[in-house]
């Protein structure tokens, strides 16, 4: 079903692009970016199931989950570039008003909804197992909003010949899928910079990890993720003396599945007293 949404909406992405210049729709053109989205937005799903859960071998030990990540940040910086022609575009077109093929640019506004309801029916089913699918199924649905916006733009200029509606529908789009763009680039790049995961505290985890009996001090931690679900764990913590190693470990791996979900961890333990020199940031 992805697949299947991938070729439709990749394939009518160009028929889009096409129309725009046919018809001299800035409307179009902004809406076939938005829909860009949307074709990134499966391509990088089905990335993570057909690469993305490939196991590790001898030279990628995280495995190949930021494909996915890379992908992303990709799509994003490549749709600021866009956004930025569109409003270049249309500041000109306001100013100097030009002829739109209205009925064209209906005709290609109407079939792209079709296309994108098609899509939504595909992705229905998996919306629910999979974030990647599920996500995929929410940029479809925003640019359905979008293609309605542009249908509803054409039968303006149809029956006012008001053109400076096209550039005005084309603004609104760039202005939709902006802060969604900035938010996936934010996201995307504090992964890559091994940055703490959105939603965590690492101050919250450090207080946690004291928490648990026999544990004295807790330095050197990291926290990180490769994927948006991937996420890894490290740190050093030192125990009462008499503590047995093993167990205090144990206790702590148990603690951060249970309460922050991290699964994969690696706790070095360390006697009162001892400490070895680390890397970790303090603010």
């Amino acid at each position: 079903m992805l697949t299947l949404a991938l070729v439709l909406t990749a394939t009518f992405l160009v028929a889009e692009v096409v129309g725009g210049i046919v018809y001299n729709s800035l409307a179009l053109l902004s809406d076939a970016a938005h829909m860009m989205t949307d074709v990134a937005a499966l391509a990088i799903a089905l990335l993570a199931i057909k690469v993305g859960n490939r196991p590790a071998d001898e030279r990628r030990t995280f495995g190949y989950r930021r494909l996915e990540i890379l992908a992303a940040t990709f799509n994003a910086m490549l749709l600021f570039v866009v956004a930025i022609y569109v409003f270049v575009e249309a500041i000109g077109r306001f100013r100097e008003p030009q002829q739109v093929r209205s009925t064209g640019m209906m005709i290609i506004a109407v079939l792209g909804l079709i296309v994108n309801l098609i899509s939504m029916r595909l992705l229905a089913s998996g919306r629910d197992a999979s974030f990647n699918v599920k996500g995929a199924y929410l940029e479809v649905w925003a640019d359905m909003l979008g293609s309605v916006g542009v249908v509803a733009g054409a039968l303006a200029i149809k029956f006012t010949g008001w053109t400076w509606v096209d550039p005005l529908v084309a603004v609104a789009i760039g202005v939709w899928v902006l802060p969604r763009t900035w938010i996936l680039l934010r996201d995307t790049t504090n992964v890559l910079l091994e940055g703490v995961p959105s939603g965590m505290s690492l101050n919250e985890i450090r207080k946690a990890i004291k928490d648990v009996p026999g544990i004295v001090d807790v330095h050197d931690v990291h926290l990180w993720s490769t994927s948006n679900d991937q996420i890894s764990f490290t740190s050093h913590i030192s125990v009462k003396d008499g503590e047995n190693h093993a167990i205090a470990r144990k206790a702590v791996e148990t603690m951060l599945s249970e309460k922050f979900g991290i699964v994969h961890s690696t706790i070095q333990v360390e006697a009162e007293g001892e400490q070895h020199a680390g890397h970790e940031f303090h603010a």
